[in-house]
């Protein structure tokens, strides 16, 4: 596994993601409009592209891995963005989450 090359792709795709899903928020909840709403639908759509580009080809385990990329990069996110912040329980279960990517996508594996 080309832990180099996977690890920038984890990170990209959550701020696509994740940055699509709060200007899709601003955009409604906000009130900011159609541009903001827009903005967001083309950051979505661009998540889904560079989730493609990951080198371990299992569909399921890469975006089982990445859904704990997800729970702690929006954790982060609500601190920058909103300044949110999460208490121990959040932190916690953020580690446990980035611990479970490691098992899924770096633990050893037999050679097909």
């Amino acid at each position: 596994m080309d832990v180099l090359r996977s690890i920038p792709l984890f990170v990209l795709a959550a701020l696509l993601e994740i940055g699509g899903a709060w200007l899709v928020w601003q955009g409604v909840r906000e009130h900011r409009g159609w541009a903001w709403l827009g903005a967001g639908v083309i950051a979505l759509g661009l998540y889904g592209f560079v989730a493609t580009l990951q080198p371990d080809p299992n569909f399921g385990r890469i975006l089982a891995a990445y859904g704990g990329v997800f729970v702690a990069g929006s954790l982060v996110w609500g601190m920058v963005m909103d300044g949110f912040r999460p208490d121990r329980w959040d932190t916690i279960g953020a580690v446990l989450c980035l611990v479970g990517v490691a098992v899924i996508m770096y633990g050893p594996r037999a050679e097909a």
